[in-house]
């Protein structure tokens, strides 16, 4: 990363949960959002002023403290892991962080599977996250969900400098590309693909 990638990665500083969230990642092997990424949530999620978003992906809590320090105080993040210990785990930094329990909604299960119960343009933001071979199946569910306005968040939309280089075929590497032409070539969405961390797309839902 240049001296000024950096610079612009690390501007907006991270409170003393979020810290303590990104380092009990490093302990359980998950990958957080960085720390410019969770500013640019932030920001969306406030100038959104949201009060319904869902999170593909919980990890321990970084990414969704972000969330909810940039939606309403009357704000509900639906959050959806697999994991049930990173579910225990981003329970303990939300409570750390004064979030009220009824304003953190977490959901134990397969995204691809929980997505097709949550109602058709509900939410005012959604953030993929979670498992990079989903991308592609996470993408229009997402889209479903979002009201007129409201906006897409795709985080690793770079997938390590491995997306924008031809030659990078795995599993991974593919389908976060496809993920990333699909929002790119949907009519319905205005879309910007941002440098910051490892990537974040972001596309906003046509009235």
């Amino acid at each position: 990363m240049s001296m000024s990638g950096s610079f612009a990665d690390f501007f907006v500083p991270e409170t003393e949960v979020v810290l303590s969230a990104r380092s009990r990642s490093a302990d359980l092997g998950v990958a957080p959002v960085s720390t410019g990424t969770g500013a640019a949530l932030t920001f969306l999620a406030a100038v959104l002023q949201a009060r319904s978003v869902v999170e593909i992906g919980t990890g321990t809590g970084v990414s969704g403290l972000h969330l909810l320090a940039g939606m309403r105080p009357d704000g509900v993040l639906t959050s959806i892991d697999i994991e049930g210990e990173y579910h225990r785990v981003a329970r303990e930094h939300f409570a750390q962080a004064g979030v009220a329990p009824g304003r953190a909604r977490l959901i134990n299960g397969r995204a691809l599977d929980v997505l097709p119960r949550l109602t058709d343009g509900a939410y005012d933001l959604v953030l993929i996250d979670g498992d990079r071979a989903e991308y592609p199946d996470h993408v229009p569910q997402a889209v479903r969900l979002l009201r007129s306005g409201g906006v897409l968040a795709v985080a690793g939309a770079l997938h390590g400098d491995k997306v924008a280089d031809p030659t990078q075929r795995d599993a991974a590497t593919v389908a976060v590309r496809e993920a990333v032409r699909a929002v790119r070539d949907d009519e319905s969405l205005v879309t910007v693909l941002l440098p910051i961390g490892d990537g974040l797309l972001a596309a906003v839902k046509r009235g």
